[in-house]
């Protein structure tokens, strides 16, 4: 393909812009997670603000049906969203990488088994998971986040099992069988560094999904339970007073939709960064 001069910088302003803006919108309501765990303008069970009051002194954006500040609620529900999706993806790395490392080096019947092991994970509904965990145990934030971790466990092991089968094919790794280097040597020394960058793009996919996933089952009573403010709960409380009080509705949802697109330019914007081949494509 032709090349015209300012052709490159160009695309690396993009690569750039692109990151940085998912990192400031992503980093924003990250802040605001952080600064609930030291300081909130009210207790989150606090109803003595008045039903539905309008924005003004004493409660910066109002309150909602029940009376509780809305603002407390917001901040409340960014630590939620950022504690579901720190820890749905650290489930699904944690067993997703340890179930496609063993896939890829699988033979015959094994690899057959635990490749249909991973599609029916896939094809298993997050929502349906997540109410035979709930019923195991109860309607929590520890329940949901084990269920949505779960669920995206199998997509990262797919991933997982193709990169790295990718890998052992590569002439590197037969001259480290030839001089004697352990198969964990192996993995930790030269698969997992190959894997990464790809690996970490699509963690970061898996967290804005586990993010709207929380809020799903949040708004279908699955998720944090009472007093905490979940955006899903929120939305869902919200719904009946909308005309009268939109702001219940639109802060939420519009924090929620900052955070997943956020962190998808993150996602892109470190593909673009760190996958060479991805870079070549773009070319």
């Amino acid at each position: 393909m032709k090349r015209f001069p300012g052709q490159k910088p160009a695309r690396r302003l993009t690569r750039s812009l692109t990151l940085t803006t998912g990192c400031l919108l992503a980093g924003a309501v990250g802040l605001l997670a952080l600064v609930s765990l030291f300081w909130l303008p009210y207790a989150s069970d606090d109803t003595s603000g008045g039903r539905l009051a309008a924005p003004g002194d004493g409660h910066l954006l109002g309150t909602d049906k029940l009376g509780r500040d809305l603002l407390t609620q917001l901040m409340t529900g960014s630590r939620i969203a950022v504690q579901a999706g720190l820890g749905s993806v650290l489930i699904a790395a944690t067993v997703g990488v340890t179930l496609g490392v063993l896939a890829a080096f699988a033979q015959g019947w094994l690899d057959d088994t635990l490749s249909v092991l991973l599609d029916i994970l896939i094809a298993f509904p997050t929502l349906l998971l997540a109410m035979l965990i709930v019923a195991a145990r109860s309607a929590t934030l520890e329940s949901a986040v084990l269920a949505i971790g779960l669920a995206q466990s199998a997509v990262v092991g797919r991933l997982v099992r193709v990169l790295v089968k990718r890998v052992l094919a590569q002439d590197f790794i037969t001259a480290s069988r030839t001089s004697g280097t352990s198969w964990p040597r192996i993995v930790a020394g030269h698969i997992l560094p190959n894997i990464w960058p790809t690996l970490v793009v699509n963690l970061a996919l898996q967290f804005g999904l586990a993010v709207l996933a929380e809020a799903g089952l949040s708004y279908l009573g699955l998720g944090a339970p009472p007093p905490n403010a979940s955006w899903g709960r929120m939305l869902q409380e919200a719904q009946a007073t909308f005309t009268t009080a939109p702001a219940g509705a639109l802060a939420p949802g519009i924090l929620l939709v900052l955070l997943v697109i956020g962190v998808n330019l993150i996602a892109d914007g470190l593909r673009d960064t760190l996958d060479p081949a991805a870079r070549r494509r773009r070319a």
